[in-house]
């Protein structure tokens, strides 16, 4: 029985009677004394009844809403019936990045801001679902993926985040060699350096790169390219295209004086040397990191929250988080607000930074702030935060962190003839095809600063033009 004949014998209003089901959370007391997950995994029970709250709705508006359209009602069809790991195989045709995606998307605003059960309920944990099955599937041995037979091509990655190592494991898929190249010691880009354990933990990125490294993806760690190696040196060297998948990872400076000061940090930095013992990281970032008793952090988005979730596990006395605008325009996910709020972050909302002041050392010791309100609304359709004069006040802080956003970096691109705009994003096509042959890009590098599944969404597009290109 296809699912679609399963969907027609589905007693709808049946289903929509089974409450949603509780999905397991350390308390904040002891999430902050540690870096576990905060979401612990699913009893299979628990995963198939919640699968069953899932009407099986012909339209699948959650489909839609989903950048890789992974065929959610398949998968919870499969569960509900018991077959986890046909559900993950579902979910495995469109995505290769389950586990990741199950954890990290902010599925409110995706797949389950669309889900019809939603309108009257909490909707379907589509998130947490789908990180069980993944992980269900890793317990159990895996889903098989097989390279396919030699192309006799070779393909070089830059960038092993997201974006590289999904075009790399499609592309040996397909039969064409692949080394991935990475400046960080480390794969897994963003995945590794910029998400905190307590949100993915670090071993489910590790099973990913070591099933690619089954698969033949080789790694190269510790390249810079545009630096140590170019584009034209991996064409010389017999790399027949090249993907770049190097993320936007630059992160933006606010521009206000004392911005240089010891103990302003960038929020990458921070995360990193927060995050992961010193042997993950490069030289320069290995020295032990004491944020002090007071740590602000500037910016109102995931990174942030990020950044102060990380602060408070660092056994700071004070975390506060300072945006300009009010909390229902900020960017981020409101969970990770929630989650915030419950391990003791503070938030100064309507709130800028004008300056940085020294303390007696010479580090960073005040930000001075002036007061905002909301104006007329900018392109975008966000109200513009406008200064109150008259209103600076101080905040204490022995660090702080500038949350405030990356841009693309342009060492790649400008030493390659490739063509940008705006924030130093890749030009492409409609395919992922940038103007120098047998160059393609894709992921945050193309599209800004975004999502896990918008970068893979991105990189899956550009595969089948990189193949039809080895091919010609």
């Amino acid at each position: 029985m296809t699912p679609e004949e399963a969907a027609t014998r589905i007693d709808r209003k049946a289903r929509l009677q089974i409450p949603p089901q509780p999905m397991p959370k350390l308390p904040p007391e002891e999430r902050v004394r540690g870096w576990m997950e905060s979401y612990l995994p699913l009893a299979p029970e628990v995963a198939k009844l919640e699968a069953l709250r899932c009407i099986q709705c012909p339209a699948a508006p959650c489909m839609d809403a989903c950048p890789v359209h992974n065929d959610i009602p398949g998968a919870f069809l499969k569960l509900e019936a018991g077959d986890i790991l046909g559900g993950a195989a579902v979910f495995q045709e469109t995505s290769n990045l389950p586990d990741m995606c199950g954890r990290l998307c902010p599925q409110e605003r995706l797949c389950e801001g669309s889900c019809v059960v939603g309108k009257k309920n909490l909707p379907v944990a589509i998130g947490r679902l789908e990180a069980f099955l993944a992980d269900y599937a890793a317990e159990h041995g895996g889903l098989p993926v097989c390279a396919g037979a030699d192309s006799g091509k070779r393909v070089a990655v830059i960038g092993a985040g997201p974006a590289g190592l999904v075009v790399a494991e499609e592309l040996r898929k397909l039969g064409h060699a692949v080394t991935v190249y990475d400046a960080w010691p480390q794969p897994g880009g963003v995945l590794l350096y910029g998400i905190p354990n307590f949100k993915m933990d670090k071993a489910v990125l590790d099973r990913k790169i070591a099933a690619l490294t089954t698969l033949g993806v080789s790694f190269r760690m510790g390249v810079e390219v545009g630096r140590d190696v170019s584009i034209d040196d991996l064409f010389g060297q017999g790399y027949h295209a090249v993907f770049l998948g190097h993320g936007a990872g630059k992160g933006v400076r606010i521009g206000v004086p004392g911005e240089d000061l010891p103990g302003v940090m960038s929020a990458t930095e921070f995360l990193v040397r927060g995050n992961l013992p010193p042997q993950m990281l490069p030289e320069s970032m290995r020295a032990p990191l004491d944020p002090g008793r007071r740590v602000v952090v500037i910016g109102g988005g995931d990174t942030s929250m990020d950044c102060v979730r990380t602060a408070v596990r660092l056994r700071t006395d004070e975390v506060l988080c300072v945006y300009r605008r009010t909390e229902s325009e900020m960017p981020g996910r409101a969970e990770e607000r929630k989650n915030a709020k419950e391990e003791g972050v503070q938030f100064h909302f309507l709130a800028n930074p004008l300056r940085f002041e020294a303390a007696e050392d010479g580090s960073v010791g005040r930000v001075i702030c002036q007061r905002m309100e909301l104006g007329e609304a900018d392109a975008q359709g966000r109200r513009r935060p406008v200064g109150v004069e008259g209103s600076d006040f101080a905040i204490e802080a022995d660090t702080v962190i500038i949350a405030a956003g990356y841009d693309g970096d342009d060492l790649i691109t400008s030493t390659a003839g490739i063509e940008t705009h705006g924030r130093s994003l890749v030009v492409v096509d409609q395919n992922g095809a940038t103007g120098r042959a047998g160059v393609f890009a894709g992921g945050d590098n193309v599209n800004g600063a975004d999502l896990v599944v918008t970068a893979m969404a991105s990189a899956r597009q550009a595969v089948p033009a990189i193949h039809a290109y080895l091919c010609s």
